[in-house]
């Protein structure tokens, strides 16, 4: 695909950047603040802008809108990382200090890290260096978070006056626990590496260099599960408490009568006999 333009957000076909749907094909959109990789099976987006040390703006939630639009018409693993050693420094200050109360309730990034969540397919976080403030709650929002040795993820909002309202507040105990997540959002505290691997925020430590092969790694561990079953196993994990156990029943119901279900079940049942032929 072409490289990923930085002028003015405006796609080949006249669309621009905005939070429209990408009609499932990224390769047609020209962004500013993102560079996007599009494949069979994956979309790979990186925050690009190393000026701010990829400070999330407006221009680069409207384009992360764009992003979902297309996989949610087109499911697909998304790994999302940094650029320059640095995953996002946070929400863009400059934009933030100027936000007033009716910008807080339209919760401009909470909005796009909850829809980045309730993406059919697992989205990847590879982390590089500073994941703090709204790019610790864009990683929290993803399905898997694995870093380098680098990595300083933390919440530092209370500092500046504000609280961590994209998500943080409600995720992150339910990903380290109560005390931990206390620590980070009442303290201030920012992990390193090894602390967010103990506290299983992160779950696997690799070299800088090394760090997206581990992510399409495990994009391939997950290619090579049946797509539905893993879009449905996503859904049913995410549902809430109330609506267990009917839920299972009724996504296993479905997958039951999928192809994909007779068809592996067949090969492996194939492989266990030929294994005892041997």
């Amino acid at each position: 695909m072409p490289a990923p333009g930085r002028a003015n957000g405006q796609s080949a076909n006249g669309q621009s950047a905005n939070g429209q749907s990408a009609n499932g094909h990224l390769s047609t959109v020209e962004f500013g603040t993102l560079l996007v990789e599009e494949r069979e099976d994956r979309v790979v987006v990186r925050l690009n802008r190393p000026e701010v040390r990829n400070a999330i703006d407006q221009q680069m939630v409207d384009e992360l809108h764009v992003v979902c639009a297309a996989l949610e018409q087109n499911p697909k693993v998304l790994i999302i990382s940094g650029v320059d050693g640095v995953f996002a420094s946070g929400a863009d200050i400059s934009q933030l200090r100027e936000r007033r109360r009716d910008d807080a309730l339209q919760g401009i990034n909470s909005t796009i890290f909850v829809r980045i969540a309730k993406l059919p397919m697992p989205v990847i976080a590879a982390l590089d260096g500073y994941c703090l403030g709204g790019g610790a709650e864009l990683a929290y929002a993803a399905d898997f978070r694995i870093g380098t040795p680098s990595v300083r993820i933390g919440n530092p909002e209370t500092g500046l006056g504000i609280l961590a309202a994209a998500g943080a507040s409600w995720r992150l105990k339910e990903l380290v626990g109560e005390p931990l997540a206390k620590q980070i959002l009442l303290t201030g505290l920012v992990l390193r590496a090894e602390a967010a691997l103990a506290a299983g925020l992160i779950t696997e430590i690799h070299e800088a260099a090394d760090l997206m092969d581990a992510a399409h790694n495990l994009a391939d561990r997950i290619g090579r599960q049946d797509p539905l079953a893993v879009r449905i196993t996503k859904s049913v994990f995410h549902a809430p408490a109330e609506a267990h156990p009917l839920i299972d029943q009724l996504a296993q119901g479905i997958l039951f009568e999928s192809q994909a279900k007779f068809d592996r079940m067949q090969a492996f049942l194939d492989k266990k006999s030929e294994k005892k032929q041997s």
